[in-house]
């Protein structure tokens, strides 16, 4: 069996000021920087004795969250820039008042740019397939993934084996700081057990 955990990075500047995160290299926040130190002390204790593999995206945010529950596990984090957020084009580095103002296409399905040097739902879904079937393969049996909000909801649809398509449909999101515990049984059958739990992130 394979058990996953992943952690939707911690809260960064770009949460507090107005800005678009995408694929801009904000920092984690001081508050970002703790909730990151009370989910590497968890985990360190729910995984004592375990051996674990650590994947992050390389932007900062996700990468210092990642450096910082590495440190109490022993681990560092495997830089993967299919963990990225998506890619939101000509809005990279602009405020979000900026992107309601400026957005060329409102989203209604998978295939869909907010802008026309953006990534869509599809894109993203590609991007991350390889990795994901990559690491599901693998031997690891104890995996920690810290990535971002959108991407991980892609990751979440991934996982239950819902197809692309089902993000026309649904999707599964998270909470800055959350963190997601799922199965992967022998027999092929996948559980979500923890869906985005805040408790990890609190002191």
């Amino acid at each position: 069996m394979k058990t996953i955990f992943t952690i939707q990075h911690t809260e960064s500047i770009h949460h507090t000021n107005g800005m678009v995160g995408s694929w801009t290299d904000w920092d984690l926040s001081e508050l970002g920087k703790q909730q990151a130190e009370n989910i590497g002390k968890k985990l360190s204790a729910e995984l004592a004795g375990k051996p674990v593999v650590m994947y992050a995206s390389d932007l900062a945010r996700a990468k210092q969250t990642a450096e910082i529950v590495g440190k109490h596990l022993g681990l560092q984090p495997i830089l993967e820039t299919a963990l990225r957020e998506r890619n939101l084009g000509k809005c990279v580095g602009k405020s979000i008042q900026w992107l309601k103002e400026h957005i060329e296409c409102q989203e209604k399905t998978i295939d869909d740019r907010m802008f026309s040097d953006a990534e869509s739902r599809r894109d993203v879904w590609n991007r991350l397939s390889p990795f994901f079937e990559k690491m599901m393969a693998s031997e690891a049996e104890t995996v920690i993934i810290v990535s971002h909000g959108d991407l991980l909801s892609v990751f979440n649809a991934m996982f239950l084996g819902a197809g692309v398509t089902s993000l026309n449909h649904f999707e599964l999101y998270g909470v800055s700081g959350g963190v997601s515990k799922m199965y992967a049984e022998e027999s092929g059958k996948r559980i979500i057990k923890k869906m985005s739990d805040l408790s990890y992130r609190m002191g």
